[in-house]
This record gives C-alpha cells, sequence and structure tokens, in this order.
C-alpha cells in the first residue's frame, strides 16, 4: 500500500514549467564528421573474411562505373590496346587493377613487382573471367596471360573457404593443367606469390598443390587429405591420382587449359576429355593459347560453352618486340657460328635445338669454350631441369639451351636474345620459341640458322611470318615462290579436289581431321612410359 501510494505521488506530481522561449540556448547542431564518427563506432566490425565475403557478391558484375560505360567508349578503349573480341554480353575492359575489387594484399604484391597497368590480355581477359564466363585467350607470349587466370582462380578459393570451409579430403576448387612440368612449377610459385601476403594480412588459409611427376606421391596426398583449394597439374600425374581415386572434382567449378596448343599437340586430348567426365558441378573453362590451329578450335568448340574469344594480336603471329635474323648457315658450320652470335647482345640467352643430342653437345662445347652454361631436355630429372632453370633465372649462368620443353611458358622475363640452332619443322614452335624474347615491352633479339634440311613448306611458312611482322627476309626466302598459293591451284597440281587423305571435302590435307586424329592416337601411344610424369614426349 505504501509503495503504491509513492507512486502516485510521483505520478501526480506538476511539471517544472518550461523556460522561456528568449532563455533557451538553441540546440547546437552536430557537425557531418562528429555524425560520420558516431556511425562508424556503431556500425558492427567487418572483419577480413566478411569483407571478402562482401567483395566476392559483387564480383559477378563490374564496378558501377564500368557497367555504365558506352559500347563505343569500350570500343575505343579495345581498339586502342588492339584486343579483338567475339562473344555475347561481353563485359568492358577495364584499365586498372583496382576496378575489379581484388583484396588490397594481392594489389600491393602486383605494386611491389612493378606491375602497375594491366597488359592488354588482362585488361579485357580479367573482367571476362571474373564474370564467370568461359574464354579462350589468344595472345603473344610474354603478354601476362598467367595473372589473367591466377587471380580469379584465388578470388574463387577464398569465397568458397569463407561460405563453407574446406574439410579434410575435400577439393579442390579449381585447376590448371599444364603441359610440361617446369610450367607447372612456374605457375604455382606465381599463386604462392600472391598467397603468402593473403595469409599475413588476416585472410584464411588457402592450400595449393602441385601435382607433377618428380615429386614423390606420398607428398602430395599428404596435401589431399588435408583439403586442397588449387590444383597445378600436368595431365599425366593428374590422371593417375583420379583414376586411383585419391582425389575428386566433385566441387571443383574453375579449369583452365595453358599452352592448350602444346596439350593437344603432345596426344593429351584424350587425357583432358577423361578428365573432363570427373566433374560433377557446371565448371567455368578456360584455353590460352598463343596460337590457334584449327585442331584447337574443334577443341575449343567441344570444351567450352558459349566463349568469349580475347585475341591479343594475331593467333600465331610473332611478337613484334622480336627483332627475327635468319641467317643461312651449313650444317658443320653452326657450332662455330653460334660462338659468334653470342657476341650479339649481353646475357642472358637461350638456345634452342630439336633433340637431346644437339642439346647436350652444344652445353659442352660452350662449357669447353668457358662460357657458363645450362642445359635441359626430357631426359635429364626432375632435379637437374629445375636446378638449371633457377640458375639461369637468378642470373648466376648465362646461357640456357633447351629442347622445346622451355620453348612454352615458362618466364624468363630478361632474356636478350634466343638463338634457334635449328629451325623447328613446325611454325607454331617457331613462334613459342622467339617469345622467350622481347617480353612485357621489352625489344629482344632471336636469330635463326637454316640450311639445306628444312623443307620448303617450313621455309615458306617462315617468308610469311617475317613478312607479316615487317621483318627482313633474307635472299634464300625471298627466292622462294609458293606454287600452290590458292585451292585452285592446290587442286589442279594434285588433281583432287577434296582431301588427299580421306578424299573428304571442305578442307585440305593439313586440317583433315581423320590424319590430326591418327596422328594423336599414334602420340598417346608413344607416351604411354610418361604417365604419372607429366613430361614431353618425342624428344630425340
Amino acid at each position: 500500500m505504501e509503495a503504491d501510494r509513492l507512486r502516485h505521488q510521483r505520478l501526480s506530481k506538476p511539471a517544472a514549467p518550461a523556460a522561456a522561449p528568449d532563455d533557451a540556448a538553441p540546440a547546437a547542431k552536430p557537425s557531418l564528421l562528429v555524425t560520420s564518427t558516431q556511425l562508424k563506432r556503431a556500425a558492427p566490425e567487418v572483419t577480413a573474411t566478411e569483407q571478402i565475403i562482401l567483395q566476392e557478391k559483387e564480383m559477378i558484375d563490374p564496378p558501377l562505373r564500368l557497367r555504365r560505360m558506352p559500347r563505343n567508349k569500350a570500343d575505343e578503349l579495345r581498339r586502342k590496346w588492339h584486343i579483338l573480341v567475339e562473344g555475347d554480353e561481353i563485359p568492358p575492359p577495364a584499365r586498372d587493377f583496382r576496378d575489379l575489387r581484388f583484396p588490397e594484399p594481392i594489389l600491393r604484391m602486383l605494386r611491389e613487382k612493378g606491375i602497375v597497368q594491366p597488359t592488354p590480355i588482362q585488361v579485357q581477359g580479367l573482367p571476362v573471367v571474373l564474370s564467370g564466363r568461359d574464354m579462350i585467350g589468344i595472345a603473344f607470349t610474354g603478354s601476362g596471360k598467367t595473372l589473367v587466370f591466377v587471380l580469379p582462380l584465388i578470388m574463387v578459393a577464398l569465397q568458397e573457404e569463407m561460405l563453407m570451409p574446406i574439410v579434410p579430403g575435400e577439393g579442390p576448387f579449381g585447376m590448371i593443367i599444364c603441359p610440361s612440368r617446369e610450367l607447372a612449377k612456374q605457375t604455382y610459385d606465381v599463386i604462392d606469390m600472391f598467397l603468402t601476403p593473403l595469409k599475413q594480412a588476416g585472410f584464411p588459409e588457402i592450400r595449393p598443390l602441385l601435382c607433377i611427376g618428380g615429386i614423390d606421391m606420398r607428398t602430395q596426398l599428404d596435401v589431399v587429405k588435408k583439403g586442397v583449394h588449387i590444383v597445378v597439374a600436368t595431365p599425366g600425374r593428374l590422371k593417375d591420382l583420379l583414376a586411383k581415386k585419391k582425389m575428386n572434382l566433385d566441387n571443383c567449378r574453375y579449369l583452365t587449359l595453358d599452352e592448350a596448343d602444346r596439350l593437344v599437340d603432345l596426344g593429351f586430348e584424350d587425357d583432358i576429355r577423361e578428365v573432363f567426365d570427373h566433374f560433377k558441378a557446371q565448371r567455368q573453362t578456360l584455353l590460352f593459347s598463343a596460337t590457334m590451329p584449327k585442331k584447337i578450335q574443334n577443341f575449343a568448340k567441344s570444351a567450352l560453352v558459349k566463349p568469349v574469344i580475347v585475341n591479343v594480336g594475331r593467333a600465331g603471329a610473332a611478337n613484334l618486340d622480336v627483332i627475327q635474323e635468319v641467317e643461312y648457315v651449313k650444317e658443320d658450320a653452326r657450332i662455330i657460328y653460334l660462338l659468334e652470335c653470342l657476341q650479339k647482345t649481353p646475357p642472358p640467352v637461350l638456345i634452342f635445338c630439336e633433340n637431346k643430342a644437339d642439346v647436350d653437345y652444344i652445353h659442352e662445347y660452350l662449357l669447353l669454350k668457358g662460357v657458363e652454361a645450362v642445359a635441359i631436355h626430357g631426359g635429364k630429372d626432375q632435379e637437374e631441369r629445375q636446378n638449371a632453370i633457377e640458375f639461369f633465372k637468378n642470373g648466376k649462368k648465362d646461357v640456357l639451351v633447351a629442347t622445346d620443353v622451355a620453348s612454352k611458358g615458362l618466364d624468363f622475363p630478361d632474356i636478350q636474345h634466343v638463338i634457334n640452332y635449328d629451325m623447328p619443322a613446325e611454325i607454331e614452335n617457331y613462334v613459342h620459341r622467339i617469345g622467350r624474347t622481347g617480353r612485357c615491352g621489352k625489344t629482344g633479339i632471336a636469330t635463326t640458322f637454316i640450311n639445306k634440311n628444312q623443307t620448303e613448306t617450313t621455309l615458306l611458312d617462315l617468308k610469311h611470318l617475317l613478312k607479316e611482322a615487317k621483318q627482313r627476309i633474307p635472299p634464300v626466302l625471298a627466292e622462294l615462290v609458293d606454287p600452290l598459293e590458292d585451292a585452285e591451284a592446290i587442286a589442279k597440281e594434285s588433281g583432287v579436289k577434296g582431301c588427299a587423305f580421306c578424299g573428304g571435302l571442305g578442307h585440305r590435307l593439313a586440317d583433315c581431321p581423320k590424319l590430326e586424329h591418327q596422328k594423336s592416337v599414334a602420340i598417346a601411344g608413344s607416351r604411354r612410359d610418361y604417365y604419372g610424369g607429366g613430361g614431353y614426349r618425342g624428344e630425340i
């Protein structure tokens, strides 16, 4: 009762009279800075994990200012960068890495490596890949293709780890297939380079796996058992792990085929199609190559879904930053002339040969002459090859002698001079060889020895390539005339209107699908011993 009485007194107590209007102090309006500070303090703290999830949710679409870019402006930028695109609903190009919402540790690492502005293939390729589309990337070697598929793959792995952390035995979420151990190792190192600062900045750990021959399979299986986010593999070892059910691709939704033309040339096409069968979920497939022969076009049609084609320079064209010098040198005079060519530029210098015996011979000869040289080919074990590459990259050796095992993909950014001890039979291999120099806008020199051992077809291809690149054509090539300039002349000369191999119409012998299939089967059979090794085939 007493409590009720006190409560009644408080409620019935008259309120204090309001102050006169003249005596009231005007209420101070808080400044924008104070208001902003209060809002920031009241807002819940966003962790690094939540931040990356927010970024990933926005990643499907480019930033607003890019989405609003007029089509004529996008076309103007593509013309400026000499970018050709084909496909539907192509994302606009991005001129700055910051426009693509990469985490700050990645942007900082790019700056530390001196990568300030995207290259042409990155300007258009990164927005396409980040949008989730299948893509065919065609660009000359040394154009920065690796970052186009590595950076989006890291973002995919981070997104999956944020949404649902990986459990033991699970993964991968994304995979890169390379034609050689060396290229796979180089790609793995690039991925690891970006993952280190991400982990230091508080982002979750992303586990990559290098799946190649020459490494104990038990070591690789230990990583798989813990759960792996990213796999960089050669076809042989990958096929072994999948066949033995040591790894599955149930959750893999991102696949890159790097140097796809070499993968097909080496007879790995059937192996890759077997890998496709292990995918359970819908996947994004990327195909990268410096050349685009007919067989790669056919493979891409069956492996990709409505891809966007990004072409920086004509497929198969040589890098215009390379000065190409072609010299007619007799077979027995090449080794002497080689020493003269080494005087053209300072090191480092790359020398390419068609077979292992020539590599070993030149290597020994250079050592006898006091040249700091190393050599790699398919006959050397993994440790020897890796040590040679590291010595050459670090500047401890001046000359690297190699077969085509090193002609594609491997990144030697400061090569001054490439010497072709012999002209490769296929012009695509010539393009890849000389592409080791003149990278990232730098000018390089490529010297090629030719003689009577080369076929007229090969020399005609070389002549056309030099002419297209506006290079000096030596007299021995200038005198060559192609008697079969067009299809009518071919038919008249051969007496066959269709293919001389299968008799089919609509294609010539060089593009015969039956002949290509027969070659592929023969190549695959000849390298059965390489399954699990991911090594090269066909080196003499």
